[in-house]
């Protein structure tokens, strides 16, 4: 398994590397495959990173393939949390002769690593590398919920080539399909045509508006707690605080709200890939998106180390269960909140048994929802999720 990843991938070029002397610096700590050592062993690691230097598929945006070296030079000169890190830097993956080989290249490195229980931290590259990592799950036959991080949908049109821009919609037509659901963070109205938004609530996909996310951070935290995957694309951070990207706008997320946004998918114990795409260094003013996304990187790694293994499908001992009478609804809902850290889940009623063997009815949710039953009413999320288990 370790020489079938490594010909895969190049090694990164030492100099480039920005690191401390500390022993506590990240990139004293993280093994990187570069040209002064070796592939590293991955039985003992939690989590890979890679860089992807693919953007034959970018619009608009070229340059995105260069990203990865910046990225790592200012992550390694970051240092470390007080926790031991089990991470490895396995290089740039080999580029193939047409995207779609590197499509097939990525899915399938990928795919290796989530066998052997590791996380991948792509480093793109444009953000269609995002099919390949859904892909990636395909030979593991299981259905994934994914969020995106992003100001748009990236839907295209039926016959739209993949790329970019149409990603998404290549994905929900994918056959076998083993998308379950889809939630979008932090997409702008002025960016999404009501046709999208509309295709959104008939799939019974859970999008969220900029503004709605804004005014309560919190809330994004159990939209994620349920994410197998994430994508990230750099142009949903407001273009003040991350200028690397040719289609960055001047609204979006803060700086510190998106390190918030990923430290939550750090803690997702659900979460096994991420990927950050669309950084592109032509356009970063003193490489501050750079500086930006390793920070990112470094708060994902931060919040794996506090995951809290909570989940009432494991273990309900470790959860006071909820029965609220609505009435609208002919039977009861039921609720679960965790004793060690407050989180909240919903257990979806199903009609069809063989939804429940392929997903989990217990689906992550935050105290409004159950504050919303106790008063008759019934949030937007309980009734998406329903719709998916009947």
């Amino acid at each position: 398994m370790l020489m079938e990843l490594q010909e895969y991938f190049e090694p990164i070029d030492y100099t480039i590397l920005e690191k401390d002397e500390s022993p506590n610096s990240v990139g004293n700590i993280v093994k990187i495959y570069s040209s002064d050592a070796p592939f590293p062993d991955l039985e003992t690691m939690d989590m890979v990173i890679l860089g992807i230097p693919e953007e034959r598929g970018a619009i608009t945006n070229e340059g995105c393939k260069d990203a990865a070296p910046y990225i790592r030079s200012k992550l390694y000169g970051l240092f470390s949390g007080d926790y031991p890190i089990r991470v490895a830097d396995i290089g740039d993956l080999r580029i193939g002769n047409t995207v779609e080989d590197t499509y097939i290249a990525l899915a399938e490195v990928c795919t290796s690593l989530l066998r052997m229980n590791i996380i991948p931290i792509i480093i793109g590259g444009s953000q269609d590398l995002t099919y390949a990592q859904y892909k990636a799950y395909t030979p593991l036959g299981k259905m994934i919920n994914i969020v995106s991080v992003d100001s748009h949908f990236d839907l295209g049109k039926n016959d739209s080539e993949l790329n970019s821009q149409t990603y998404l919609g290549k994905i929900i037509t994918d056959e076998p399909n083993f998308l379950f659901n889809y939630s979008n963070i932090g997409f702008q109205s002025y960016f999404v045509g009501s046709e999208s938004i509309n295709l959104m609530k008939k799939l019974y996909f859970d999008v969220y508006r900029l503004g709605q996310v804004r005014s309560d951070m919190e809330e994004v935290e159990p939209i994620i707690r349920d994410a197998d995957m994430l994508t990230f694309d750099v142009s949903c951070i407001r273009h003040s605080d991350a200028p690397a990207n040719a289609n960055a706008s001047p609204n979006g997320f803060y700086g510190e709200e998106a390190c918030q946004i990923i430290r939550y998918a750090g803690m997702t114990d659900k979460l096994t890939s991420i990927g950050f795409y669309e950084v592109n260094p032509k356009h970063d003013h003193r490489e501050q998106t750079s500086y930006l996304i390793a920070q990112m990187i470094w708060y994902f790694i931060d919040g794996f180390y506090h995951r809290k293994n909570d989940n009432p499908a494991n273990d309900q001992e470790d959860f006071i269960k909820y029965r609220v009478n609505v009435k609208s609804m002919e039977q009861e809902l039921t609720f679960f909140k965790s004793k060690k850290t407050d989180r909240w889940w919903m257990e979806m009623p199903h009609s069809n048994e063989a939804v429940k063997y392929l997903h989990n009815p217990l689906v992550p949710c935050s105290y409004r929802d159950y504050q919303a039953a106790t008063h008759d009413e019934i949030s937007d999320r309980w009734w998406n999720s329903y719709h998916k288990f009947n």
